[in-house]
């Protein structure tokens, strides 16, 4: 599916593959956030062949309703030592800001996995 704003000029398309790598890299760009974690086999396969530059890899997203907003689901490794509540609210806050700003599209929720722990 695709996210979809009208307005009065027309119908703009977004694609689930560009939410997905703006929450990527808005997600990685907090401190405390090491990197993004596989969802999917198709994600560990990926990993496994070199292909890990791909930033929508541990980034879910779900259109609601006609395609107008979206929940975002983001698989994520942290570092060790820091404050998990507060690392997830600044990437929460970070990667709505992004979504929404570049693409028009609101953000129902972000929901952050901790899918492991880096020293």
């Amino acid at each position: 599916m695709a996210g979809t704003i009208i307005n009065e000029l027309g119908k703009i398309t977004i694609g689930e593959d560009i939410l997905a790598n703006i929450a990527g890299y808005a997600a990685t760009e907090n401190y405390g956030v090491v990197g993004m974690n596989s969802k999917t086999a198709t994600d560990t396969f990926l990993q496994l062949v070199g292909s890990d530059s791909n930033r929508k890899r541990g980034v879910k997203i779900t259109f609601l309703g006609d395609g107008d907003e979206a929940d975002v689901d983001l698989y994520v490794t942290m570092v060790y030592g820091v404050s998990l509540q507060v690392v997830a609210k600044n990437t929460i806050d970070n990667v709505r800001y992004r979504v929404e700003d570049m693409t028009g599209i609101r953000v129902n929720s972000v929901n952050i996995h901790v899918e492991s722990i880096n020293a």
